[in-house]
Order: C-alpha cells, then structure tokens, then sequence
C-alpha cells in the first residue's frame, strides 16, 4: 500500500499528462500510472530499424491546442513544429496529380486546371467552413452541458445557444448540413471536377471507417479544420523528433510540476465502495489509495474492464457497450533507401513533405469502404504517406529515410472468425503495392517496415478496434453524447471517477483538450 493521492491517473497518453500538469499547478498530488516502458499513449518516437526512428502511432500536428501549448510550456521544453509547404498531395494516375495548400491563390491555380468554376468557389467554400468552425471552435475548451443536470449545465446549455445563435441563417444551414449530411453530398454541391472532391473529401474518412457518402461524414471534415500549427489556422505540421517530442515536453513539464509518473505499471481494477472510488489496484497486486481516479483510456476498456459490473448502472453498461469503436486503420513505419518518385511528379520536391494521398476519388474511397466491410480489407486501399525525415534529418541515417503509412480502409474485426495475426503481412504488401503503383521504386526501396493492424493497435496502446479517435465522431457520440448522453461532462457514474481521454469531447486527434476540460471540472469538485 502506498501513501495516498488526490488524483490517480491512468494512461500516460498526452491527455493524460496533459490533466496532471493543470491538477498539479493548483496543489494536488498526481501520480500517472502507464500500462507500457515508455510514456505518450499513441503519441510517441520509436526506433522501429536500427537508426530509424518514427512516430509509431499519431504521426502528424495540427489540432494540438494553443492554450495547452502556452500552458504547459511545451517550447520552454524544446518542442519545434515545421509546417508542410503543401497541405496534400494527391497522384491521380502517371501523368497527373493536384496539390492543395501553400495559400489560396496557388490551390486556386491548381484547381483551376480541372475546373475553373471550382476554382471561384473555392474562398466561398473555404469562408463557409471557417465561419462554422469558428464559432465551434470555442466550444472546444467548454463542457457539454449534461441533459437533466443542474442548474449550471442549464447556464452552459444556454451559453452554447447564445453562440450558435449569433449564427446568420445561412451558417446555420451550414452547420446543419455538416452535421447531417455525408462530406460526398456537401462536396457534391460545392464542386464539380473528380480529383478536387478527392483532396477535401480525404479528411471525411481519415479514422473514420465510412464511406464519404455515409450520412454525418460532413462533420469530420470540419474536425480538420480546427487545427493550427505556429498560429496559422488550417496548417500542418512535423513536431522535430516526432510526436514523442510533444509528450516528451509534457512529461518534461509534469515532472516539473511535481506529478509522479510510473511506467510498466498496468491497473487491473478501479476500486470502488459504496459508489465511490478508493483508488486503483495494479496487476502486481499493488494497491494505489487516491481521492479520484481518472481514466484516459477508451471508456470500453475503461467502464468494460476495469469497473465491476455491480458498480454502474445496468443501462449505462449496455450504452458503453454500444459505444462504436474501429475507425478502420492499418499503421505501418518503412524505413527507405530513397525517396519515392512518383511517375506523375519525379522528381525530388515540397510535394514529397506534403500528406500524399493514394485515393483519387471519392468513388475510390467508397468502394474501399465496400471492400473493407465485405472482405476484411480494401483490394484497393487509401494510403496516406508521411515522409518527415525530409525536413527532420533526426530520424534516420544520411541519404536515407523513414515514411508513415496511415492507410484505410480495412476492417476492424475480420469477418469470418478470422484473426488480423494471420493477415497483416499479407495486407502490409498489398499497401506498399499501392504506393508502388503511383511510385514505381518504393516497393524496392523498403528496407524494413513496422506494422500494426488493427489488433496491433488495440493490443499496444488500447485503441480499441484501432480507433485512433477513441470512438466514431458521429452525431450521436459527439459533444454531451459523447461518451453517453447524461456523461458529457467528464464525470461518470461512480463518485470520483472522471474520464479525460479522446472517448470525451471534443474527440479524437493528438488535442490535450479533453485533458484541460477533465482537470477544470476535477478542480471544480474539489
């Protein structure tokens, strides 16, 4: 038994650590209790091949919060973001691609070359997504009102309203739509050239296992477009050392501060009498006393294994169960001998540090989804590619480089009883045939690779069914949804027992929001 705590947290992911530095600066005891030897959760730098290093999970910047960056310190702690020169860049086939980014008027330019007419819509097109997000955006740092809760979820319901409400009618009808309707719909009345769908319809199925005509897809694309790097709005980033780099410096910050950190220390159970918890138990049979336990896990693993049954509320229970979890993501690390050169664009360029995008077109997407949901996996999969080591010579040794492979669509649970150990191999190589259709060196240029399917994702940093997002950004798992309606507001049904991970809002992404909105309400019931 050890001495006990005014907050146990568990997960040593970046919300994690993010809730303890704001816990600790106002006095509490904090100790984080990490299941594996390395601190960050999904967001961490590994040596995957000797002298190649890569983000193993998370794997780029943009949704990270100001707010949290100011407050923890995180530059003071040598964090460095580099932007992308180009946002996206997308192979259409041998001869020709479509870049996206580097400001307004080169997209224009670029998208003029496929229709002139979606080129002048485009400022219109981007007004109406920022206009929505802007409002949206500063509900990001609230608390979900709880329906039927007291008088100060009345006030913030009200809040919420008045912010919607300052909306003209035609946002409105905007944030409806993006709400409601599929990204292919949206996308569909706003443009009409193939290959300018593909780049803005990408972000709709990015962790999202879904068609982009799937009603409610709309939505995630705004979800991208909240995101910042060096306060330029809707710009991405390469965090220097790679993601680890961001919860390195907030691990630097928490030990500053006074929180213990423990690693290689799995809890077993959360202990609860009389409807309140005690503390934790780990699998050694340590005992760790604490006045309140918060979890960062995914609240299926959280509320399914960790919390007796007899402890919650039978209907909570079968909601949690319901929960939706598999965003439908296969993971690989390369390390690479050169770069790729793509038969459309060879030669070495600012393409090359963009996001490349193998998906071009939304039917693509679609019947990669079709495939995922009838064979397992997509014949022919969205492959996104990551190249940092071309502005982060850190990575990996001199001429040579290391790539992320994000690729979609594939099946969280395999149908037919099948297990993802008997096929990840398999489906690794039929990733890196797609990029090699578009790249005709990048198959022979694979030096070694590190993969992780779905199981992987799930079995090494709890990401139940690969949910990169801790649940599916659908209407009904969003804001005071999200985890269930009645719990929007980090708070559960045990006393004591809150929640701070990407299963809260706002969602998935490396953010630290859920973080400072669960140590806010923590602090609020002290």
């Amino acid at each position: 038994m050890t001495r006990p705590y005014d907050a146990v947290i568990i997960g040593g992911g970046h919300n994690g650590l993010v809730c303890s530095c704001y816990l600790a600066a106002r006095g509490l005891s904090v100790r984080v209790l990490e299941r594996r030897s390395v601190v960050g959760g999904a967001a961490v730098t590994e040596e995957f091949h000797p002298g190649f290093r890569n983000s193993t999970a998370s794997y780029t910047v943009s949704l990270l919060n100001p707010k949290v960056i100011i407050d923890l310190n995180l530059a003071a702690h040598g964090l460095r973001v580099i932007e992308r020169p180009f946002s996206n860049f997308l192979p259409l086939n041998d001869h020709d691609y479509i870049k996206v980014g580097g400001g307004l008027a080169a997209t224009q330019a670029e998208v003029a070359r496929f229709s002139r007419r979606d080129a002048e819509r485009l400022p219109a097109y981007y007004r109406m997504l920022d206009s929505v997000a802007a409002v949206l955006k500063d509900l990001l740092l609230e608390t979900p009102p709880n329906v039927g809760g007291g008088i100060a979820d009345l006030l913030q319901a009200w809040k919420v309203g008045k912010r919607l409400k300052s909306l003209g009618m035609a946002a409105r009808r905007d944030v409806l739509d993006l709400f409601t309707k599929s990204a292919g719909d949206m996308l569909d009345q706003w443009f009409e050239s193939d290959p300018v769908k593909a780049c803005f319809g990408f972000d709709s199925v990015v962790g999202n296992f879904a068609s982009p005509y799937t009603p409610g897809s709309a939505y995630v694309l705004l979800h991208h477009v909240f995101g910042e790097v060096n306060g330029k709005p809707g710009i991405w980033g390469h965090a220097v050392g790679g993601m680890g780099a961001i919860t390195g410096a907030m691990a630097k910050e928490a030990l500053a501060r006074g929180v213990e950190i423990t690693l290689d220390a799995a809890v077993a159970r959360v202990d609860v009498v009389d409807g309140a918890v005690t503390g934790v138990t780990l699998d050694d049979g340590t005992v760790i006393r604490a006045k309140r336990v918060v979890s960062n896990l995914n609240p299926k693993l959280l509320f399914g294994k960790l919390v007796a049954a007899a402890d919650l509320p039978a209907e909570f229970s079968q909601r949690i169960d319901a929960y939706k979890c598999g965003s439908g993501t296969f993971r690989m690390n390369v390390a690479l001998s050169e770069l790729p050169r793509f038969s459309c664009l060879p030669e070495v360029g600012p393409h090359l540090s963009s996001g490349i995008i193998m998906a071009p077109s939304l039917r693509y997407m679609e019947q990669a989804f079709f495939d995922a949901r009838t064979f397992g996996w997509s014949r022919q999969p969205i492959v996104e590619i990551l190249i940092p080591s071309t502005v982060d010579d850190s990575l990996a040794p001199a001429g040579q480089h290391v790539a992320s492979l994000f690729c979609q669509h594939v099946a969280p649970v395999l149908p037919d009883g099948r297990s993802w150990d008997d096929h990840r191999d398999e489906v690794a190589d039929l990733m890196i045939a797609t990029v090699n259709r578009f790249a005709p060196n990048f198959g022979a240029s694979v030096l070694a690779r590190q993969i992780h399917s779905p199981q992987d994702l799930e079995r090494k940093f709890g990401l139940v069914g690969g949910d990169i997002m801790h649940g599916a950004l659908t209407l009904d798992q969003l804001f005071s949804s999200r985890p269930v309606l009645g719990y929007g507001d980090y708070r559960t049904p045990v006393r004591g027992l809150y929640q701070c991970g990407s299963g809260t809002h706002p969602g998935g992404g490396v953010t630290g929001i859920p973080g400072h909105n669960a140590a806010r309400e923590i602090l609020r019931d002290r």
